[in-house]
């Protein structure tokens, strides 16, 4: 049976649920891949590298292995081989740094050299600690910058380069020409839950609690890491802290695996928060450079966005900022390039909004620069500039409501009279400036499985190997089956995270509660024709499942994606240095909204972040050691509750024609064009442009005193 978003009768989906699971999250009865229990349980520990670039001479393993409680130090010289030849189910080949203790060689500073594993976690730290590592030291480099004469352009998941029209002549022929570059800093994810799992084997079959964003995902890996059959390897997520982006296959389920082979016990390994930063992966930072060529109404001719981005030295990950600009504006000319760098750091990774969270940042901060130039309201040369199709792949657009969410914005926000020239409005000390910005973020399905059960009691059972990851993806999907199957919420029970129920798409790309809820709505609209035909349910109860690959594949090829309008309206003291965001107002079209308040909750999220990048938000690296400095979350600065007053997030109405229920996600078009839209405030409130992120005290006290942005 198919069904389309306008033949689908909604009663719970669209409307406002607290979490089904919130209680037990609330009473501590939701348990963590940290807090469960196994007996005979040992603890991990890893040895971090000290150096940033060299060989290991040696591991003096010996008198640590002679501490309390010590029971095994893995290390290059006695670990289990592993393989990394393979391509995963993302399409990407894993990162060899999960590979632990396969050679001698260190590429970064923090890279696992060694694993200390004893009976208690304070056992195995304090041997860790102990443990003492020979290097043979090389000289690293660590240094960023945007004419490092090593880039070359990456594919990606995104096409390196694309190119229309002779841009060096359509920027010779437009009256306002723009050429500016700008930076974004190295930023990490951090979520609540530190990366952690338990290994152990039961019966000749591996399982792994874990803390992830997708079992199917870290199954698969696991199974072809340590050449193991995919159904002998089981993986559990239930609750998960968060992720962003940073919860695939990481150093801490490969050694934990590593460890319980080895000593055929359960074995628990729990990143700490400094290690995080080293091994859990991070947003690259970035040089932008914008060119835009216009009329002299503000209509682009010419549009180019390239961005520069580091990778390790052993894996290639791009940052692919430039990829926002093929989607939002068109013009007669269009170049756009992803290129990086390979350094002597740890491997980039994906962040909440990869690539349109800082390319929109510099294309946003850009077209704020180019209505300035043209003396057009900032949302007008917008909308001036809305195409009718794909900019760069020429394909229909899905649904494309920008505009509707630019009127509202601007009519909630209070846009209309809006003085452009900065520096004017005053409150006491402060100087007030309000900007805006566009967002965008791809809207996508991925192939997945569930089953519906209908149990004899009268209840419904959803099993998917689904990830929440704290978006609420777990009481949409309860709303879904309840809509799909014609009952209540109470009478179905949604159960996710284990890999035992088959492939799904992972928790990522804002893909996630679309790729399930078009699996569960099919099954449970199965189940339902079968429970119609009546008929007693059996003790064992009646399953339908469903598989979405050929309906996905099959879907038209459109431009699909969730826009926004971001506000923000700051205060500013140039005297301290001191930035204020006193109201922020997103408006989203981002599909049919399945849950309404904890859809809010990741928008307003992702804007808060937003916050955080535009002016706190910076990793610093010691050139010297090639260290972070200040690894920690004392050290590495975010927006805390003084730092956020008033934000608020909606929605116009945005139902995709394409989707069973009409979804399309809004886990990350919170966070893109938040930090234009303050870094854009900043310049009407102070007549000084802020073209490198973040936008720090010093920063703004520098430009107060007429120095140039750095």
């Amino acid at each position: 049976m198919t069904t389309t978003a306008a033949t689908t009768a909604h009663r719970l989906v669209g409307t406002a649920h607290t979490r089904v699971e919130g209680r037990d999250k609330v009473t501590g009865a939701a348990r963590y891949a940290g807090e469960i229990p196994f007996a005979g349980l040992a603890h991990g520990w890893l040895v971090l590298s000290t150096v940033a670039r060299g060989r290991i001479r040696s591991v003096a393993d010996g008198p640590v292995l002679r501490m309390p409680g010590v029971l095994t130090v893995l290390h290059h010289g006695n670990a289990p081989r592993v393989d990394i030849d393979f391509v995963s189910m993302l399409g990407t080949r894993p990162d060899p740094t999960a590979a632990l203790f396969q050679h001698d060689r260190v590429p970064h500073a923090g890279w696992p050299v060694a694993l200390v594993v004893a009976e208690t976690p304070e056992q195995a730290r304090e041997a860790a600690e102990t443990l003492v590592v020979h290097y043979e030291q090389q000289p690293h480099d660590v240094a960023f910058t945007g004419d490092h004469p090593d880039a070359y352009p990456v594919d990606g998941h995104l096409p390196a380069v694309t190119e229309k029209g002779d841009l060096q002549a359509r920027l010779a022929a437009s009256a306002v020409v723009l050429d500016a570059e700008y930076t974004t800093p190295e930023e990490h994810h951090n979520p609540m839950e530190p990366h952690g799992a338990t290994a152990l084997w039961d019966g000749g079959r591996l399982e792994v609690v874990d803390s992830n964003q997708g079992t199917t995902w870290v199954q698969n890996e696991l199974a072809r890491m340590f050449s193991l059959d995919p159904a002998s390897v089981r993986v559990r997520s239930e609750h998960v802290g968060g992720g962003f982006g940073s919860k695939g296959v990481r150093a801490h389920q490969v050694g934990a695996v590593m460890a319980a082979t080895v000593l055929r016990r359960p074995v628990r390994l729990v990143m700490t928060r400094r290690q995080m930063f080293s091994l859990a992966g991070h947003r690259s930072p970035t040089v932008q450079r914008v060119r835009l060529g216009a009329d002299a109404d503000g209509r682009l001719r010419a549009l180019e966005h390239t961005s520069l981005s580091v990778t390790s030295t052993v894996h290639e990950f791009v940052e692919p900022s430039a990829g926002v600009a093929r989607v939002m504006y068109d013009a007669d000319a269009h170049h756009t390039a992803n290129r990086v760098v390979r350094l002597d750091v740890p491997t980039p990774t994906w962040m909440r909004a990869p690539g349109e969270a800082p390319g929109s940042y510099a294309l946003e901060a850009a077209l704020d620069e180019l209505a300035e130039k043209c003396g057009v309201d900032p949302i007008e040369l917008r909308l001036r500039n809305e195409p009718d199709k794909g900019p760069v792949s020429g394909l229909p657009f899905g649904t494309r409501n920008l505009v509707a969410c630019f009127r509202e914005g601007a009519r909630r926000f209070g846009w209309a009279g809006r003085d452009p020239r900065p520096g004017l409005r005053r409150d006491g000390r402060w100087l007030l400036g309000t900007g805006t910005a566009a967002a965008s973020f791809a809207a996508g399905a991925a192939p997945s499985t569930a089953a519906v059960t209908a149990e004899a009691d009268g209840t419904f059972t959803v099993r998917i190997a689904a990830a929440d990851i704290g978006t609420g993806a777990r009481t949409a999907l309860t709303l879904v089956a309840a809509d799909a199957l014609a009952t209540t919420r109470d009478r179905v029970r949604v159960r996710i995270g284990d890999s035992d129920f088959g492939p799904a798409m992972i928790a990522g790309g804002s893909m996630g509660t679309r790729s399930w809820a078009w699996a569960v709505d099919v099954a449970a609209r199965d189940l339902r024709e079968r429970l119609a035909r009546g008929g007693t349910v059996p003790p064992e109860g009646i399953t339908a499942r469903s598989d979405t690959s050929a309906a996905v594949d099959a879907l038209p090829p459109r431009e699909r994606h969730s826009y926004g309008a971001q506000f923000a309206e700051v205060a500013v003291d140039v005297a301290t240095g001191e930035v204020r965001v006193r109201r922020m107002l997103g408006i989203f079209a981002a599909g049919r909204i399945v849950n309404p308040l904890t859809a809010r909750n990741q928008l307003v999220g992702g804007m808060i972040w937003g916050i955080s990048m535009a002016l706190h938000e910076e990793a610093v690296r010691d050139g010297n050691l090639g260290a972070h400095v200040g690894a920690d979350l004392a050290g590495y600065h975010f927006a805390a509750h003084a730092d956020v007053a008033r934000v608020e997030a909606d929605w116009v109405d945005d139902v995709d024609p394409d989707d069973p229920v009409g979804i399309k996600g809004v886990g990350e078009i919170g966070v893109v064009g938040a930090a234009a839209a303050v870094a854009n405030a900043v310049w009407h409130a102070t007549g000084t442009r802020h073209r490198h992120l973040p936008i720090r005290p010093d920063r703004v006290l520098r430009a107060a005193g007429g120095a140039p942005d750095a």
